[in-house]
């Protein structure tokens, strides 16, 4: 089995920043030529893309936060991260880390991030 566990969700303020994180584990084998990124959930809407990240290190952004979020990837941790700067309060959702292995994917079990004054 594979278990992505992630972390590093809350409640910000506007303006404010975050830093997710996702820690991959189990039967992983190949996680190194694999894709990994972050997809939102907002209430009453449906998953969305908000970056990706492949093994060699090349990103992809939804419009709506580039320039504001950054994806990374750790291959000797297994671990890929999402930088949030400049919190907006449409960025309110369940974040998930999704891992594409061998043609199949795995998703988290999300974090909530809440950006309110």
């Amino acid at each position: 089995q594979v278990q992505l566990v992630e972390s590093g969700g809350g409640l910000v303020q506007p303006g404010g920043s975050l830093r997710l994180s996702c820690a991959a584990s189990g039967r992983i084998f190949g996680i190194s030529t694999s894709t990994m990124g972050w997809y939102r959930q907002a209430p009453g809407k449906q998953r969305e893309l908000v970056a990706t990240i492949t093994s060699g290190g090349s990103t992809n952004y939804a419009d709506s936060v580039k320039g504001r979020f950054t994806i990374s990837r750790d291959n000797v941790k297994n671990t890929v991260y999402l930088q949030m700067n400049s919190l907006k309060p449409e960025d309110t959702a369940v974040y998930y880390c999704n891992l594409n292995l061998w043609r199949k994917d795995y998703w988290g079990q999300g974090t909530q991030v809440t950006v309110s004054s």
